[in-house]
């Protein structure tokens, strides 16, 4: 008689294997408990995002239909007059200007942080906790008082101006502060962190060896780096402009700081709207306005990209 291994290791190990049902009865039991204790695992996320997600988003969809009476209160009109005004000639420039510098912001930090992420992943050796410590430091600060700074820096007696008079660059102070340099500038530093973290997550699981072997195969770096390496960092890329567009778009602290009249932004209006005018309804439709933007890009551009992966 042929000894049995598994009967043993199963003995040896105090394992007992679970029969399987073999009869439609207990197969339809074992489905239906699977289906019970995925709907109990699930019934916490699901109340989660129906009280603060779903109930919030249909109260401001409802509110955007309202007026506001002569007494400034709520009342139910069912238009649509608040989107039209959100859409007029005298509202559509401030959403094409967030638009514009949301997009400017992706690009510098696109620009100035794959190459920092390819540093760090590259030749970071033993030292990329260190430079990711780096990376991550402002956000040990809070991002008002960081904007403050800049505003020490920007300003027209501030450090900028004085070191470039110092070293005979200008000749008279620039007038940086208050205009849409400051305000791109602001938003690049503050969002550059998201998006070097991503690309670094990308590039650090790229096979390097895949450079020595395009240059056995008589590629250039240049063309290594358009044809092996940014294909294989798309969803990095990906990562990081959305990450940065989708918060740079609806930033108000910012330009409310380092931007004026001229420089406002949709973030800026909502706020105005539920906080100095009280126009709730026309807050609530801006807001949702900028919800549809941001979907559609996001929408765009992982279509465009061809990429899921969002965080990979």
């Amino acid at each position: 008689m042929a000894f049995d291994y598994s009967a043993a290791v199963d003995a040896a190990s105090g394992l007992q294997s679970t029969p399987k049902p073999t009869t439609r009865k207990g197969r339809m039991w074992m489905s239906k408990s699977r289906r019970t204790i995925g709907f109990w695992l699930a019934l916490p996320f699901v109340l989660y995002i129906t009280t603060f997600f779903i109930i919030p988003l249909l109260s401001v969809c409802f509110m955007s239909t309202e007026i506001v009476s002569d007494m400034d209160e709520l009342v139910p009109a069912y238009t649509l007059s608040n989107y039209a005004a959100a859409l007029s000639s005298q509202y559509l420039p401030i959403l094409l200007r967030s638009a514009l510098y949301a997009a400017l912001t992706t690009v510098l930090c696109l620009g100035i942080g794959y190459p920092l992420a390819w540093f760090i992943a590259r030749h970071g050796g033993r030292h990329k906790t260190l430079y990711l410590l780096l990376v991550m430091l402002p956000f040990w600060t809070s991002y008002l008082i960081r904007i403050f700074a800049w505003m020490t820096i920007l300003q027209t007696e501030g450090v900028l101006n004085n070191i470039l008079l110092y070293l005979h660059i200008i000749s008279a102070p620039l007038d940086i502060l208050n205009s849409p340099i400051s305000v791109i500038l602001g938003l690049t530093y503050g969002f550059l962190p998201f998006a070097t973290l991503p690309l670094y997550a990308t590039l650090e699981k790229l096979d390097f060896g895949l450079l020595e072997a395009a240059a056995d195969l008589g590629s250039t770096p240049r063309k290594a780096f358009f044809h092996v390496i940014l294909p294989l960092s798309l969803p990095g890329i990906t990562a990081a402009c959305l990450l940065t567009f989708v918060p740079a778009m609806g930033d108000f602290i910012t330009p409310e700081l380092l931007g004026g009249v001229d420089t406002m932004m949709v973030g800026n209006l909502i706020q105005q709207q539920y906080l100095a005018s009280f126009n709730w309804p026309f807050g609530a439709a801006l807001s949702l306005i900028l919800m549809l933007i941001m979907l559609s890009f996001i929408a765009l551009f992982l279509k465009t990209s061809g990429s899921t992966e969002l965080l990979a």
